[in-house]
């Protein structure tokens, strides 16, 4: 069996490359359109070939991962941000004067022009750089790269297509009319924009003293998305710091879609800028139809180190998917047997794209290792809090390998099933009848009642579900609702004393079930609150339960009400 795991073999596993995408020699996989698509319910195989049976055929050699990352490449591509255009060396130019790199794009008779302030550290180099996305240093602390001699450059993605606001006048669309805001979004221009930048720095060697094989890319939220993506799809990028990513960063589509629909970045809460419009197909349950996840977008940046954050303080970033996806992602870089060159750092206190002292060492080996060259250096980074322990995540990727897309059985399973009938009801809630609903009826706020902006807090205004667990552990709430329109779909909802979240997007005019919360609860009794956010909508039972499988049907018997005989 061949191992790369072994020192002398270990060597041989580049820690960058010199072109921009390794895997151009290889033909398009074929890519079926949504319908043709089979069903993957845990994260999709990374080292099954794209074109062959589900889960055989597969290699985890490092020699094929190039090809891997060619058919995943194409994948994402395809399904989610549309083509990034490869260009022509002739097609570019660079300049550099009074610190701005300046570098002029030309395609089909227009030209894209970038600018870039450089902070060149003192002396003569070459220097690592770090691309900052729209800031020189991304949300990182400016000391951590000018005490290591290490240039800032900004990538200012306005220059290519405007943030939130993209036009088909942008100057990137103008480049390519084949390519337009609905089947191109930001992200594929976005990374198209920072490859430029590099393009620029590789014609200007020896006029700006940058060491290009030492290139890192960080930012912050969604540029922090924006980082991710520039390296996944730029192989001369050796460092990739995409810091509180979120949604449709380091973060996996499927977990996030356990999660409460609407109180994180799922992905149909996402933007629609910023992803192409055929990506949305796959939101709610046609998200097991992706070919792919976002560990696999992540997993392209290997055999190049990444290093990615989280934010508990901040439900919307989807922080507990971001730790399913990340350990895929070690998996994958231990598979290779380059375990080091990927971490992952997890917590809360502190600020939205502040990055924590906690995390200062873990930084330190990243830079040090891969920016200035130490690597006699190793360390596995892993930093998450205490109680995501109780998260199995494992069973998202336990399949890979045995040709069988489907979830291990699941142990000790606890389902605890509560009628909203028989809840605490608020007076501002009728319960109807309706032989469709489980045990006959059904629970709806009162018409005209709408309370959009926060929570109403009146004991009138909410249904109390009192309920007990009997483990302590990570557990999974979901609702059996039916909303008659897009516009009435959605609840505030929190457990216990905590905040109250916004849970939206049901959207479906019949009985069906959907996760509204997700919390990590203590033996003993709790408490789910779900108050009126906007009429119309109806709730039949509650699911609560440390499975992470959606019920079907009406589900089990209730334990708050005794079940009308059939």
């Amino acid at each position: 069996m061949f191992s790369f795991g072994k020192s002398n073999l270990f060597a041989q596993i580049p820690y960058v490359y010199t072109i921009e995408n390794t895997g151009a020699k290889f033909k398009s996989p074929k890519l079926p359109t949504i319908d043709k698509l089979p069903l993957i319910a845990p994260l999709p195989d990374p080292f099954a070939w794209a074109e062959k049976p589900l889960g055989s055929n597969r290699s985890t050699l490092f020699r094929d991962w190039e090809h891997h990352r060619a058919e995943i490449k194409a994948q994402i591509e395809n399904y989610e941000i549309g083509l990034k255009p490869a260009v022509d060396p002739s097609q570019v130019t660079a300049s550099y004067s009074n610190g701005v790199l300046t570098v002029n794009v030309t395609v089909n008779g227009n030209t894209l022009v970038l600018t870039s302030k450089v902070v060149l550290p003192s002396g003569s180099g070459p220097f690592p750089a770090v691309i900052g996305m729209n800031n020189s240093n991304g949300s990182l602390p400016a000391s951590f790269f000018t005490s290591r001699n290490i240039a800032q450059i900004t990538f200012s993605h306005n220059q290519v297509t405007t943030y939130n606001k993209p036009q088909n006048t942008d100057p990137y669309y103008k480049l390519y009319p084949n390519l337009t805001v609905d089947n191109t979004g930001q992200y594929s221009a976005w990374a198209w924009g920072v490859s430029r930048l590099i393009d620029g720095l590789e014609k200007l060697q020896g006029v700006l003293p940058i060491d290009i094989k030492h290139i890192a890319v960080t930012g912050c939220s969604y540029a922090g998305k924006m980082a991710l993506f520039a390296s996944a799809f730029d192989e001369r990028i050796a460092l990739t710091i995409p810091q509180e990513s979120g949604g449709g960063g380091a973060t996996s589509w499927r977990y996030s879609q356990t999660l409460a629909t609407g109180s994180v970045e799922g992905l149909a809460q996402t933007s629609r800028q910023w992803f192409a419009k055929q990506m949305f197909q796959f939101s709610g349950d046609n998200v097991s139809y992706f070919p792919e996840d976002h560990h696999m977008l992540m997993a392209l940046c290997a055999p190049r180190a990444l290093y990615v954050t989280g934010n508990t303080d901040y439900l919307w970033l989807s922080n507990q998917s971001n730790y399913v996806c990340s350990r895929a992602v070690q998996q994958i870089y231990r598979t290779l047997g380059i375990a080091d060159r990927f971490g992952f750092g997890i917590d809360g206190g502190h600020g939205h794209c502040q990055f924590p002292t906690g995390f200062n060492t873990d930084l330190d080996y990243f830079l040090d290792k891969f920016m200035l060259g130490k690597t006699e250096l190793s360390k596995v980074v892993e930093v998450y809090p205490e109680s995501y322990s109780n998260i199995d995540f494992a069973r998202w990727y336990k399949w890979w390998g045995t040709g069988k897309a489907v979830f291990p059985a699941e142990k000790n399973v606890k389902k605890i099933y509560l009628e909203a009938e028989c809840a605490t009801v608020g007076a501002n809630w009728d319960v109807i009848s309706d032989i469709d609903a489980s045990n006959g009826k059904y629970v709806m706020v009162k018409p005209g009642l709408n309370s959009i902006a926060k929570a109403p807090t009146g004991t009138d205004d909410a249904i109390v579900f009192p309920f007990t667990v009997d483990i302590d552990g990570t557990f999974n709430i979901f609702a059996r609702v039916s909303c008659s329109t897009p516009n009435s779909d959605s609840y505030w909802v929190k457990i216990d004393n905590g905040q109250f979240a916004k849970v939206n997007g049901f959207g479906k005019p019949v009985w069906s079930w959907t996760p509204i919360c997700n919390s990590i609860l203590k033996a003993g009794s709790h408490t789910l609150t779900i108050a009126y956010r906007q009429d119309g909508n109806k709730i039949d039972k509650i699911l609560v339960t440390n499975s992470e499988i959606t019920p079907t049907g009406k589900g089990s018997a209730a334990v708050n009400c005794v079940i009308i005989p059939k």
